[in-house]
């Protein structure tokens, strides 16, 4: 059996139970647990699964603590950081919000040094920590309520510092992203900070690794139509939002993984 159709048994048994074992699937497919576990290893980088000990479970990274969702799809996150830093210019006000995708983002900015000076407001002290020590980015924090389970501020006062900004652009992460329903969010105060940043800002990207796609959440933050760009890993997602305005950037980030996440 090839790897690929051996690797998509595995996905196929997941999406049935909702998690797998790494001694049961050894013994279905006839191979060794060694096996087993690189296939899962491979097919957690690609953001398709969460490794756990002993096997894996189904993704809901929209509900996942913090770290949890930093280490999913890592490679995909740094590639599309990357593509979203290449739309910024000199000069430019960028707001960013707490997702982990975008803190991605950050890391890129941070060595794009030709993007300098650059003027960043934000309700992520991660972000802040990632750009502190360049004197030539001016970082803007909004104020509110710390969230230590998403990391985030929110509440009233981050909306309303948020607001207080202009900017070029808005680069938002999304719990879920759907050509239908938009980008929607499973935290209601989250979603209020997006709506923020989105609204102070002359152009919107959303940043989406393929766990996010083809899903959507309780609280509403973008229409469709209002997403001016979106930066992804899939490359059919483009044909799916051909009938919005929408702008898609998809990324290859075959050479972007990280071991062991």
């Amino acid at each position: 059996m090839f790897t690929e159709e051996r690797q998509e048994r595995v996905l196929v048994r997941l999406r049935r139970d909702g998690r797998v074992e790494v001694g049961a699937l050894a013994r279905e497919l006839d191979v060794s647990e060694d096996t087993v576990r690189r296939d899962l290893r491979a097919l957690a980088a690609a953001g398709h699964l969460q490794k756990t000990h002993g096997g894996a479970v189904a993704l809901d990274p929209a509900r996942m603590s913090w770290s949890a969702r930093e280490h999913v799809a890592a490679g995909a996150k740094q590639a599309i950081g990357a593509a979203a830093a290449e739309l910024v210019r000199p000069g430019q006000t960028v707001a960013l919000d707490a997702g982990s995708t975008v803190l991605s983002l950050a890391h890129a900015l941070l060595a794009a040094r030709q993007v300098r000076p650059l003027t960043v407001v934000t309700n992520a002290l991660d972000v802040v920590a990632t750009l502190d020590a360049d004197p030539d980015v001016e970082v803007h924090v909004s104020g509110g309520e710390w969230d230590r389970h998403s990391r985030f501020l929110a509440g009233p006062a981050a909306v309303a510092g948020v607001a207080r900004y202009r900017a070029d652009w808005a680069f938002l992460g999304a719990c879920a992203l759907d050509p239908e329903a938009g980008a929607t969010s499973v935290d209601a105060r989250d979603a209020a900070v997006k709506v923020a940043m989105a609204g102070s800002a002359r152009r919107v990207a959303v940043l989406a690794d393929r766990t996010k796609l083809g899903t959507t959440s309780t609280h509403v933050v973008l229409a469709p139509e209002a997403i001016d760009v979106l930066v992804t890993d899939v490359a059919d997602v483009a044909e799916q939002w051909r009938g919005h305005p929408t702008a898609v950037v998809v990324v290859d980030p075959a050479d972007r993984r990280e071991g062991g996440d």
